[in-house]
């Protein structure tokens, strides 16, 4: 194995210690590996060159695996098809294309065919799809008519949380105008001052200011104790008496308790937990970016 597979294995295998905050009382689940779709019949001679797909300069065993994926995988489309029979056939689905090319990109960063059939299956499966109630929550980008919406769970003084913060900032100014990201708390059991911060969010939101307190919180991460956020609170210009009292209120515990539940129920187990179109996004940080790019290639 390539050392930039071996670390992509990892990665893929272990998503949440490569770049996540796990919860604490949760129990760990093992990795389900999905076989592969029959696609076309076995006994037909399989594509091997799709028109219009890049195929990254892939060579050798990943150029094989390459053929072989996109001959079993079935269309994203919904058909009885494969992805290759699809490409060819020049279906009036716009997703087959952008399919061929997500797989060879995967092969080309290191992940094995196992990893790939099991995040092919996470994003274009509809029995993966979760439906995560959005009204209401802080949106950040276009917030009608978007193309793509990113829903990111997220905990204040998780650090792969901060370190997600300007990924997706440099998204939404990249492709402004057909992205939305909308913000839910999962302040972890593990962190003391998650609780507060999510609160001091909230509070700030029923000010309007709920951006303003979330780039602040983010970007002091190592200093969120009770004073600091109340200095927040004045630096963006809060009614810090208002503040005060919503940053205590019943209410504004019981919002973040109920953005919980929601990812509770969509298999959060740590954070960031990001979902781009109702998908749970299960590579590397890294390829955050670019996963989007192909989502508004096929839309």
């Amino acid at each position: 194995m390539k050392p930039r597979a071996a670390v992509h294995a990892l990665s893929c295998a272990l998503v949440l210690v490569a770049f996540g905050c796990e919860e604490d009382d949760v129990e760990e689940i093992e990795n389900v590996v999905v076989n592969a779709p029959e696609g076309d019949d076995p006994a037909e001679e399989l594509i091997e060159e799709l028109p219009g797909v890049e195929t990254y300069d892939l060579e050798g065993a990943e150029r094989r695996a390459w053929v072989r994926l996109v001959n079993q995988q079935l269309s994203p489309c919904g058909e009885p098809v494969s992805v290759a029979r699809c490409v060819t056939e020049e279906r009036a689905c716009g997703k087959c294309k952008v399919a061929a090319e997500y797989i060879a990109r995967l092969l080309a960063e290191g992940a094995e065919p196992s990893e790939i059939r099991e995040l092919y299956r996470n994003r274009y499966s509809e029995e993966a799809i979760y439906a995560i109630d959005i009204e209401g929550a802080p949106v950040r980008g276009t917030p009608m008519g978007a193309a793509v919406t990113i829903v990111e769970f997220s905990d204040f003084e998780c650090p792969y949380c901060g370190q997600a913060h300007p990924m997706l900032q440099r998204i939404l100014r990249r492709f402004e105008g057909r992205v939305r990201m909308v913000f839910k708390h999962y302040p972890l059991s593990g962190h003391e001052h998650a609780v507060p911060a999510a609160r001091a969010a909230v509070a700030a939101m029923r000010q309007g200011k709920f951006w303003e307190m979330h780039d602040m919180l983010f970007e002091n991460q190592d200093a969120l104790e009770p004073s600091d956020l109340v200095r927040y609170a004045e630096r963006i210009g809060l009614d810090v008496a208002r503040f005060r009292a919503d940053l205590e209120a019943d209410e504004t515990q019981a919002l973040i308790d109920e953005n919980r539940a929601q990812g509770q129920e969509a298999g959060v187990r740590g954070t960031p937990s990001i979902y781009i179109n109702g998908h749970k996004f299960e590579e590397p940080l890294e390829s955050l970016e670019e996963y989007v790019r192909e989502e508004l290639e096929q839309t």
